[in-house]
């Protein structure tokens, strides 16, 4: 049986005093494999990932551990809750309106005097220094910010200070109405087939706010400083492994929980390739993944307001001139056209659409895959 324990961390306050609250599941390896951070529900309507992490402990129960697993469902309490009618709305702070998952933190300029300071010193020296560099960076903004902290920020912080302590960390979110993907950084491209997750967008190593940026954006950077002064230092190797993804898990607002039981297999493909856990049981199914760089994703906007009858299906090229979708207005009907078509002059592989039929002109109705290839 795996050693398993559980607390509950204090994240903030709302006005009435009552304390908001995060649980923190962590499962104890054998110290012989690299350890590993999963969140999920960072975004109120995203809820999917609390199932996988549920069927995750389950699975691993019984499963033998090399390395450290942390999980972290209802990451965020505030969005979690953040309802209108039947909707959720916790995708922005609704007093600040920012993203709740652009709040984490990296300050580049941590870098370079780093790299000055560990220069003759061994990999798993610079490796532990820099883990605690990082955790005390997070720390200093939580406890000695004499301005204070939004919500979002003080949520943020806390949970990035736990995914600092891993060298594997995994965001578990959902799109409006989305097909499975997968964010993974350019340089962690051979990862993305362990995974069983069919589009691919590889993103820059550059840091834009987002949770995994902000864990291996920093590894990267130091990496690349060591490289400019001819030092091999690469969080690629055996010994350093250092990824980070997002995980899109499907559409927001509902959970299945034996498609859930599928993805945390999936998950588990992927650990077990990393050396987290010690078995043979799980391999990845095969399938087509289609790859797509992050600068070629591109939103496809309404050209006009209606009720958005959509017609592509996610996975399947969609060929230059073949509908996306069409648009019912009903305010023509008997004097104009009623049905208008909205198509691309290019063949794209579409990934997920606007929750809603209804929309205003300028709507995000589709988000594609443009230029995409096999991985």
């Amino acid at each position: 049986m795996t050693q398993f324990s559980k607390e509950v961390m204090h994240v903030g306050e709302m006005a009435s005093g009552a304390a908001l609250t995060v649980p923190v599941y962590r499962l104890k390896g054998n110290d012989n494999g690299p350890s590993v951070y999963i969140q999920a529900n960072m975004h109120g309507a995203e809820v999917q990932g609390n199932a996988v992490i549920f069927q995750l402990l389950e699975l691993l129960k019984n499963t033998k551990l090399k390395g450290d697993i942390t999980l972290v469902p209802y990451a965020n309490p505030v969005g979690c809750n953040h309802k209108n009618g039947e909707y959720t709305l916790g995708r922005f702070d609704p007093i600040t309106g920012v993203n709740w998952n652009r709040m984490y933190h990296f300050d580049e300029s941590i870098i370079k005097p780093f790299v000055r300071e560990s220069i003759g010193k061994d990999d798993k020296t610079i490796e532990d220094n820099f883990k605690a560099l990082m955790i005390n960076s997070i720390e200093e903004k939580l406890d000695h910010n004499i301005f204070g902290l939004t919500t979002g920020q003080r949520i943020a912080y806390q949970l990035q200070r736990l995914a600092h302590k891993a060298d594997l960390v995994l965001d578990l979110h959902t799109g409006p109405i989305s097909s499975k993907h997968l964010y993974c950084p350019e340089y962690a491209k051979e990862s993305a087939q362990y995974f069983d997750i069919p589009h691919t967008l590889l993103i820059p190593n550059d840091f834009d706010g987002a949770l995994d940026e902000s864990t291996f954006c920093p590894w990267w950077k130091l990496q690349e400083a060591f490289s400019d002064l001819g030092i091999e230092f690469s969080i690629s190797s055996q010994s350093l492994n250092k990824e980070s993804f997002t995980v899109e898990l499907g559409s927001q607002e509902q959970i299945d929980l034996d498609v859930a039981l599928e993805d945390a297999k999936s998950i588990l493909n992927y650990l077990q390739y990393k050396g987290v856990i010690d078995t043979t049981e799980y391999k990845p199914k095969k399938m087509t993944r289609y790859g797509c760089y992050l600068k070629d994703y591109k939103a496809f906007y309404s050209p006009m307001g209606g009720m958005v009858d959509y017609l592509a299906e996610f996975g399947t090229p969609l060929k230059a001139g073949e509908p996306l979708a069409r648009i019912l207005r009903m305010d023509n009907y008997g004097d104009g056209d009623p049905l208008h078509y909205v198509s691309l002059d290019h063949e794209v592989l579409p990934i997920l659409h606007f929750a809603s039929a209804s929309v205003n002109q300028g709507t995000e109705l589709y988000k594609v895959f443009t230029k995409f290839f096999t991985l």
